[in-house]
């Protein structure tokens, strides 16, 4: 398990932890859930055998991801990956993944250049920002149409990491293709100790909506310096990442209300998913708050792989490699409003359709599509 457990973002890693051991106990204890491998004790496979976990510190540093998922592989003898938050970690892991025949399923990590690497360890059962970034503008669509004075223009606010870089280069093109005018487009250097040269310029084009790209520490002080420069558009929707963190909705406090993000995962399901609510119960129990798009899709990702394990009844890479490929669990079996998870030959799950959410009174709920709203859309914030 790869994630950050130290430095800026250490609080994704512990959240990361809390989901990941969740659902090693709904795996290797006795539960009656309606989830692979959620209604006995253990593999199987391998006699009732039990997932053990090993935990290892990237920093948020890619270099530090690849020394750190060698030594999983050379020292730990794991028998399979699982991480990583950072695009840009992932990147490298994946490519360690590969050297050594080791799958690696990237729970969270969204960057779409990631499964078009030619890679044949790679699995990726949550969505991509391709996916993300065409239900935004698919919404925004039905935004022009009913809010047409108030969602005309956009504005592109990203961070200079493999995360932003894709998110950025894909709002473009879907930006051209639907004739959306993009009044500004603001790449900035993540971690910045300042972004009120990035936000006077926003303020200055002044888009109806911000399409932001940040992780956690980023998007708390974008925030804030809008507040304080006085910028307030009409919406901002974000490419998810920091936006949802409870550090972030700690840190802003009501400055948060109204952001919409897009998300494959939304706590106000639970009505289509039964397992959802006991997960969560037991998630909220360690980590005194309840799950989110990305500890969901981190449970997720580790009970995905244990069910390739025990269906490939070894511990050898290219066994469970071969087992992943014909995973084929209905969206009912999971705490995801997926259709399914399967994965293609590049080890990405196609299956998959997100949704948006809108923050607000202390929690994000499901606004679009309208089928799945459980809240009426705020808008504009202004």
């Amino acid at each position: 398990m790869l994630y950050p457990f130290t430095g800026a973002g250490a609080q994704v890693g512990v959240e990361a932890r809390f989901a990941i051991e969740v659902a090693a106990n709904i795996i290797n204890e006795a539960h009656d859930v309606d989830l692979p491998l959620g209604d006995g004790q253990g593999l199987p496979a391998f006699g009732g055998a039990k997932i053990k976990l090993v935990f290892a510190d990237h920093q948020a540093d890619p270099q530090k991801g690849r020394s750190e998922a060698e030594r999983l592989i050379t020292q730990d003898r794991v028998c399979a990956l699982v991480g990583t938050y950072y695009s840009s970690v992932a990147a490298v892991v994946a490519q360690v993944a590969e050297r050594y025949q080791i799958p690696f399923v990237a729970a969270e990590s969204s960057s779409p250049s990631l499964h078009r690497n030619n890679l044949k360890y790679f699995f990726r059962p949550g969505p991509h920002d391709e996916m993300y970034s065409i239900a935004m503008f698919d919404f925004m669509k039905d935004l022009r149409e009913q809010h047409p004075d108030t969602s005309k223009t956009i504005g592109l606010f990203y961070e200079d990491t493999l995360f932003g870089n894709d998110t950025g280069r894909v709002q473009r093109q879907l930006a051209e293709e639907q004739g959306v005018e993009i009044v500004a487009e603001v790449k900035y250097r993540a971690n910045s100790p300042s972004l009120s040269t990035e936000v006077q310029l926003l303020k200055s084009r002044n888009p109806d909506i911000i399409l932001a790209t940040s992780y956690t520490t980023d998007a708390i002080l974008f925030v804030r310096t809008m507040r304080e420069l006085g910028f307030k558009p009409n919406g901002i929707i974000s490419q998810n990442g920091g936006f949802i963190e409870p550090a972030f909705l700690s840190a802003v406090g009501s400055q948060a209300d109204g952001i919409i993000s897009r998300a494959s995962f939304v706590p106000d399901l639970a009505s289509t998913r039964p397992s959802l609510k006991y997960v969560n119960e037991m998630y909220k129990t360690s980590a005194a708050k309840d799950l989110n798009d990305n500890t969901a899709r981190q449970f997720m990702a580790l009970v995905i792989l244990a069910d390739a394990i025990n269906r490939a009844g070894s511990v050898e890479g290219p066994a469970i490699e071969a087992a992943l490929r014909t995973t084929k669990i209905p969206g009912e079996s999971t705490i995801m409003p997926w259709d399914e998870v399967s994965f293609g030959a590049d080890g990405q799950n196609n299956a998959i359709s997100p949704v948006m959410m809108q923050y607000g009174e202390g929690e994000y709920r499901t606004v679009w599509p309208d089928n799945l709203a459980t809240r009426k859309l705020h808008w504009p914030l202004g």
